[in-house]
């Protein structure tokens, strides 16, 4: 008997077991019953084992990146990439027009901002938007439970009601990554070993097998965006993941259908074999632009002033090893009856300023003209006033079409050279940092950590969506700049010490309130960009150390 058509398991083991050891959180009687905590303990008896190994073999790849190697493309499964024959599954129902996707986290409000937003598809996230407090992870799994049942109007406390439309966008829920550990809920396994469960099984386990059922019978699916797959190994423990679950709850084979977002140097060489991997599950793949920054600038942090980035700004989507990641990714979806999603422009309106809001505007819809011209399917936005300018464009390029997949993009020949031309933004060049960029990346990150220790994983700063990855580009840039021994523009040696100076400077002109982080902030910052080590995700340590409620 094959996993596919295997019956509903019984309990793997007797001394395997999943307790929940987090904080009481209202609702949590929606989604943590007894038999969706079964469910999970399932997953991690079968799939924990095969993770653990994946992420040692993660670091023992950066290891060799570090020692002077490089990535490309993989001659053991070049036969694949040769086979012209194979596609993916494609879009499910409700998924077959994305041209706007706006994201966001599950908080309640938001939920129903989403929910109304006049976008094709709300990716519900739990991973870079979300800070992964107990209250927020439990909590955003009741909110999605309600608002896949038409159950999640709103009033906030000074009295203004929020009320959903009768016409929603298809969800997609974003899991957080196979490195993240949820510790609220712990895992015994046969051994009788006992340590903190996976997040991604965890957030995708609760979310599958609480609305799979209630999706299909709505007309649309089961949904998933994947985030911080480094190859396609890491793919197939997905695939497994959703074979099992599929035939666990009773769904035909297929069901589930997944959009990878393309957000590591590796991925990016390993685009065909993913979709491979997951071919009977996949829809499609994402560019996931501030990410896959930050994971050639982690890959390569330490290899000298070839791989040194210049100022954030001056890291835009026109670059020439951005524009290659880029026009390989819709290449290579076209060519495999896969939809090609863009990223998201960081720049955002302010309704209480019409100059920035104009600025805005005109910065995401030139951002948008250039995904559309090169044959993205649909596009990503932060906010919903950026929901029309987006579609606009969309609707201009696609006419009729539900998207551009017919566009198989066969300019495109994009060499292992290509994507790993760093060099070509200009970051080794004399002038290329600047003071004021590393004054931004100090101030950006330090009032993003503060705001994620209270919470809140997605912040406007400075006219900009700021989350997860994008605190992760500040931090990173600050170490490679001081390890590399930078020189700014104004002649400033970036040591440790100038970069203290600058953060101490920020940290005197922030306005202090009681009960703030930025103490906390600071000392995790200086720890993340300024330590010898470097931590793979700066999420990471702050979570062990200010999250979890400790019992």
């Amino acid at each position: 008997m094959t996993l596919v058509d295997a019956p509903p398991p019984t309990r793997t083991g007797p001394r395997e077991r999943l307790v929940v050891v987090g904080p009481a959180v209202p609702g949590s009687e929606t989604v943590l019953t007894g038999p969706a905590l079964d469910f999970l303990t399932d997953l991690h008896a079968r799939f924990a084992g095969r993770r653990q190994e994946l992420l040692t073999a993660r670091q023992r790849r950066r290891d060799r990146f570090a020692n002077g190697a490089d990535p490309g493309f993989l001659p053991i499964t070049a036969h694949l990439r040769a086979d012209p024959t194979w596609r993916v599954a494609g879009p499910g129902p409700g998924l077959e027009h994305r041209r706007v996707e706006i994201t966001g986290p599950t908080d309640r409000k938001t939920t129903v901002n989403a929910l109304n937003s006049g976008a094709h598809v709300w990716l519900a996230d739990h991973e870079d938007a979300m800070s992964p407090t107990w209250g927020n992870v439990v909590s955003g799994q009741v909110n999605l439970h309600d608002a896949i049942r038409g159950q999640v109007d709103f009033t906030s406390p000074e009295g203004k009601e929020y009320r959903v439309g009768a016409t929603t966008p298809t969800i997609v829920f974003r899991p957080r990554g196979w490195h993240l550990t949820e510790k609220h809920v712990r895992f015994t396994d046969r051994a009788g070993q006992e340590c903190s469960s996976s997040a991604s099984l965890v957030d995708a386990g609760l979310y599958l097998f609480t609305n799979a059922r209630a999706l299909v019978d709505s007309g649309r699916g089961p949904y998933l965006y994947l985030p911080k797959i480094e190859g396609h190994l890491e793919a197939r423990l997905w695939d497994e993941v959703f074979r099992f679950t599929e035939a666990y709850l009773g769904l035909p084979y297929g069901t589930i259908r997944a959009t990878v977002l393309i957000e590591t140097i590796t991925a990016a060489f390993e685009m065909e074999e993913i979709l491979y991997e997951l071919r009977d599950h996949c829809a499609g793949l994402n560019a996931g632009r501030w990410d896959y920054v930050f994971s050639v600038i982690k890959t390569f942090r330490a290899r000298g002033t070839r791989f040194v980035l210049p100022d954030r700004a001056r890291v835009t989507m026109t670059v020439p090893f951005m524009r290659a990641y880029t026009d390989l990714l819709v290449a290579t979806c076209h060519r495999r009856g896969a939809q090609a999603i863009g990223g998201m422009s960081a720049f955002i309106p302010d309704r209480r300023d019409p100059e920035v809001t104009t600025r805005a505007l005109a910065q995401v819809r030139a951002d948008k003209e250039r995904e559309a011209g090169q044959g993205f399917d649909g596009t990503w936005v932060a906010h919903p006033d950026l929901v029309p300018v987006a579609r606009a464009v969309f609707d201009d390029a696609l006419g009729d079409r539900p998207d551009q997949r017919d566009r198989l993009r066969e300019d495109v020949a994009v060499t292992a050279a290509d994507l790993l031309d760093v060099a070509s933004a200009g970051g080794g060049e004399p002038g290329a940092v600047t003071d004021g960029g590393v004054r931004t990346n100090v101030s950006v990150a330090l009032r993003y950590l503060e705001a994620w220790l209270r919470g809140t994983g997605a912040v406007a700063i400075d006219h900009l969506m700021e989350d997860a990855a994008t605190a992760e580009i500040s931090r990173s840039q600050l170490w490679q700049w001081v390890h590399q021994g930078v020189t700014t523009a104004e002649g400033t040696h970036l040591d440790a010490a100038a970069v203290e100076a600058v953060l101490a400077d920020v940290l005197d002109g922030l306005p202090r309130t009681p009960g703030d982080r930025y103490d906390d902030a600071a000392a995790l910052l200086r720890e993340v960009a300024l330590g010898e080590d470097f931590p793979t995700f700066l999420t990471v340590p702050a979570y062990t150390r200010h999250l979890v409620t400790r019992t």
